[in-house]
C-alpha cells in the first residue's frame, strides 16, 4: 500500500515537472538573454512582407481642382493603426498611400522608428489643403518631423513622390473609402 502512495505522488511529481519543461518554461525564457534582461520583439516576423491592404482611393489636386494623380489608399483612424503606420513594410509604390485621421486639427509630428522605406510625409488641414510636407525622410531615425501647422490628415507616399508629381504646400486632396 505504501508503494503505491509513493508511485502516485512520483507520478503526479514527473507529470507536474513534463508540464513545466514543455509547456511552460518556453513561456519564462525565450526572450531572455544570457544577462537575464528581457527585450522587447518586434510584432511581425521580419522575413515577411507586411501588405498594403487598399481601403479607399485618395486624389492629389492642383490648386485649381485639376487632378494630379490617384492612389490606392490604406486608412490608418484608430490609435494602434495610426501608431503602427509604415513601420516594418519593406517596400512601397509610388501608386500606394497611408492617410492617418485625427479626431481634430493641430499641429502633428511623426518620426521613423522602425520604417525601413524614406518616404514624404505631407501634413494636411482639415480643409484637405497641404499645409506642408517633410521630404525623403530618413529611415530608423527617432528625429520628430513637425508639420508646420495644424493638420487633420497625414498622408504618407514613398520619397521622392512630391517633387516627381509637383505636390507642393497650397495642393489639397480628396479621397474615399471603399
Amino acid at each position: 500500500m505504501r508503494n503505491k502512495r509513493f508511485l502516485s505522488i512520483g507520478a503526479i511529481i514527473g507529470g507536474g515537472l513534463l508540464i513545466f519543461l514543455f509547456v511552460l518554461q518556453p513561456l519564462f525564457t525565450s526572450n531572455k538573454p544570457k544577462g537575464g534582461k528581457i527585450e522587447s520583439t518586434s510584432v511581425t516576423n521580419k522575413s515577411t512582407e507586411i501588405p498594403f491592404t487598399q481601403e479607399g482611393q485618395l486624389w492629389f489636386l492642383a490648386p485649381d481642382g485639376d487632378t494630379i494623380r490617384q492612389v490606392a489608399l490604406e486608412i490608418a483612424d484608430n490609435d494602434y493603426e495610426r501608431a503602427r503606420g509604415l513601420m516594418d513594410r519593406r517596400s512601397m509604390t509610388d501608386q500606394q498611400a497611408m492617410i492617418f485621421i485625427f479626431d481634430q486639427e493641430r499641429p502633428q509630428s511623426f518620426w521613423m522608428k522602425n520604417t525601413h522605406i524614406s518616404l514624404d510625409i505631407i501634413y494636411v488641414k482639415a480643409n484637405m489643403e497641404v499645409v506642408s510636407i517633410q521630404k525623403n525622410t530618413q529611415p530608423y531615425s527617432t528625429q520628430s518631423l513637425p508639420s508646420e501647422g495644424d493638420a487633420q490628415y497625414v498622408v504618407e507616399v514613398i520619397a521622392g513622390f512630391c517633387d516627381q508629381y509637383g505636390i507642393e504646400k497650397g495642393s489639397k486632396i480628396s479621397f474615399e473609402r471603399k
